[in-house]
């Protein structure tokens, strides 16, 4: 208020000034040169005195564990850490040195801020949160001096609370922490030299105690100083979700949101493997803004399936393709579908003609369980699923398309990892030590017998294409469990009827 009425004012005094006859030139020079000098104290102090003041007035963090789905693992890991903070008198009876750093790592969307602001709130400790970012600044002494800011805050904060110990939270320190390369000095060296110094006077501090929780997702970035024994004491791995932790974080999201009777938590949780906790969370919402624009008074299964598709693919776009490429679209997704069903049953959960992102075309599927370790036919199967849409083009049409060329990539890099595996005819190589006609010839020999392979199971269930393209044109989207029933009845149908047919198609097309 006392800003505004200052700002307000000032003018109104000038103009007095300058109608009373005095030379208001000295005055406005003195006035800039005074608020120069006031900047340039506020820059290197590190923020502005009334964001300082802003920043120690907020409250405290309410996050509890149990809010957070999934991750016992690393809770447990977390906690443990914790205990320590809180059973202080327990600590001096062993000995026990206190941590000064726990480390979350995992890629992006798992929790680790949540972690760290349910651990201020079960250690209740004071909390500040940072990010790395912040620190970065091409003006020498600043990014040090906000360091010192930090921690000058998080004891301010926990005195003010009257608590015993202080969090301070940075995320993505991977930008303020890496490493520091030969003779180089760069500004953010000083910065991380601050940090490190603090952290190294961190146990001077009996009351409040602090405790530093930093969080990223390039862990192999970050300098070794940062990561010995007593600075960052604790590295937990914050992980993506499994099918389990997936139903616990769909179960946490749709607590205040109208489920329908045939909404299957379990399928959803399935259907949505290598989803982060940020990914499910917004499968919920965007499953509740379809519900909403169709004014929908509870939220569906096929609303789910939707949100689904829109997170992984992105959102339904307007694209208006011929019907010859509606057509082939269409054929080259019941190629990977028809594969994929073939040699992983029950895991073709939706082929769909919707554009999406930059797909014309997708088919999404449900793995039946989460799988981490893959053997060299999970590999072999994987490949033949991503072959399946361009030999089902070259089958019917007599060549490719430029639609193919991501599934070539992904398939030539899990051919690459059939060889750097050692699970190829070349045995255990060092893939820099093999020469490039050796790779060459291995991986031409693995996509050609896996080719033929793949062209063999189409050939058996080639019926399947017409009978799912009539309707995969009609409804564009088809389901698991409509597409098994064709894949069935294609079966039962003796060779000479298939091979009549494929005939039939590919003199049609």
């Amino acid at each position: 208020m006392v800003k505004e009425i200052i700002i307000g004012a000032v003018p109104v005094i000038i103009v007095f000034l300058v109608f009373l006859g005095i030379n208001v030139a000295p005055l406005i020079i003195v006035a800039m040169v005074i608020s120069f000098i006031a900047f340039l104290i506020m820059r290197q102090g590190g923020m502005p005195i009334a964001q300082k003041k802003s920043a120690l007035d907020t409250p405290k963090t309410t996050v509890k564990f149990k809010q957070i789905g999934g991750q016992e693992r690393a809770k447990k890991e977390l906690m443990e850490a914790l205990d320590f903070l809180i059973h202080k008198d327990a600590l001096k009876e062993y000995g026990i040195r206190p941590l000064k750093g726990i480390l979350l790592t995992g890629p992006p969307g798992t929790g680790k801020t949540l972690m760290a602001k349910a651990a201020a709130n079960y250690t209740n400790s004071a909390f500040v949160a940072a990010s790395g970012s912040q620190f970065v600044e091409m003006y020498v002494g600043v990014g040090a001096q906000r360091i010192r800011d930090l921690f000058k805050e998080a004891k301010q904060k926990a005195e003010k609370n009257n608590q015993d110990s202080a969090i301070i939270f940075i995320d993505e320190i991977d930008v303020l922490g890496g490493k520091r390369e030969g003779n180089q000095h760069r500004e953010y060296d000083q910065t991380l030299n601050q940090l490190l110094t603090e952290m190294d006077g961190i146990t001077t501090s009996e009351n409040p105690r602090i405790l530093m929780i930093a969080a990223t997702n390039r862990v192999d970035m970050l300098d070794d100083a940062l990561l010995r024994p007593g600075r960052f004491d604790r590295q937990i791995v914050v992980d993506l979700p499994d099918m389990k932790a997936r139903k616990q974080i769909l179960e946490i999201h749709v607590k205040n949101k109208p489920l329908a009777d045939d909404v299957d938590i379990e399928a959803i949780a399935r259907d949505t493997f290598n989803f982060s906790g940020a990914q499910l969370e917004s499968v919920t919402n965007e499953a509740a803004i379809y519900a909403f624009r169709e004014k929908s008074k509870v939220i569906t299964q096929r609303h789910f399936a939707q949100a689904i598709d829109k997170v992984m693919m992105g959102e339904q776009t307007d694209r208006e393709s011929t019907a010859e490429e509606r057509e082939r679209v269409a054929n080259h997704e019941l190629g990977h579908a028809i594969v994929s069903e073939v040699v992983r049953p029950l895991s073709v959960s939706q082929v769909s003609l919707r554009p999406r992102g930059q797909a014309l075309g997708y088919v999404r599927q449900s793995p039946q369980q989460d799988r981490y370790l893959y053997t060299l036919e999970n590999l072999e199967q994987q490949i033949m699923i991503a072959l399946g849409g361009a030999v089902a083009e070259e089958m019917i049409y007599g060549g490719r398309s430029t639609g193919s060329r991501n599934d070539f990539e992904q398939a030539l890099r899990l051919v690459n990892t059939i060889i750097d595996s050692g699970l190829s005819e070349l045995g255990i190589v060092k893939m820099e030590m093999v020469s490039k006609e050796a790779l060459h010839e291995e991986r031409q020999r693995i996509l050609n017998d896996l080719l033929e392979r793949t062209r063999q199971i189409l050939s058996d269930y080639f019926p399947v294409f017409s009978h799912a393209l009539h309707h995969l044109l009609r409804e564009e989207v088809l389901n698991g469990d409509q597409f098994r029933a064709m894949l069935e009845e294609a079966r039962a149908l003796p060779k000479q009827n298939k091979i009549e047919e494929l005939e039939a198609h590919r003199l049609k097309a």
